[in-house]
């Protein structure tokens, strides 16, 4: 990937020119702090590797776990239970939520989930507030009304105490 990046017009030497040794670390192993907020990686399950992430500051928590298919364990991710207590009585949980059940079929392995199962997460793991996140480029705004919907529905069905919304670019969101 660094190599991709190190080319024109980003980088003006060849990366094969570069006189250096680089080395290659997997990053943020392990939690860390800035200032006084925590922050905690988790792997994900998608076919290029990846972290989510847990940021916890003054008693709230923020989930942001993207690129993350539920239903499938990739080679470096790890069990749906792992992501329930990750998650676990988190005030913000902003999931994966690409494709609908019709849709999943022909897409399963690629590292997303069905918006369904990013909401029985934020169920399973009682979270306070459940955003969308990932969506298809090629769903309307209308599309991914219907799926917050039918998400709001779900949660009034199980009288559940969660809020649900779609993430739009540029949202704000206060905790």
């Amino acid at each position: 990937m660094i190599s991709k990046v190190m080319t024109v017009p980003n980088f003006p030497v060849d990366f094969e020119k570069v006189q250096a040794e680089i080395s290659y670390h997997q990053a943020c192993e392990t939690s860390f702090a800035i200032q006084s907020m925590e922050v905690t990686p988790i792997a994900i399950s998608h076919p290029n590797p990846g972290n989510g992430y847990k940021f916890s500051q003054d008693g709230r928590v923020f989930v942001f776990l993207t690129d993350n298919e539920l239903t499938f364990q990739h080679p470096d991710g790890l069990e749906y239970a792992d992501y329930v207590h990750f998650s676990s009585g988190a005030d913000l949980l902003i999931h994966d939520s690409e494709y609908t059940r019709e849709e999943y079929p022909a897409r399963k392995t690629w590292g997303h989930s069905v918006y369904n199962d990013a909401l029985k997460l934020a169920l399973d793991a009682k979270v306070k507030k459940f955003g969308l996140f990932h969506h298809n480029q090629e769903r309307t705004d209308a599309a991914v009304d219907k799926m917050v919907e039918e998400c709001r529905q779900a949660v009034d069905a199980q009288k559940a105490d969660l809020e649900c919304f779609g993430v739009y670019q540029g949202m704000e969101i206060r905790l």
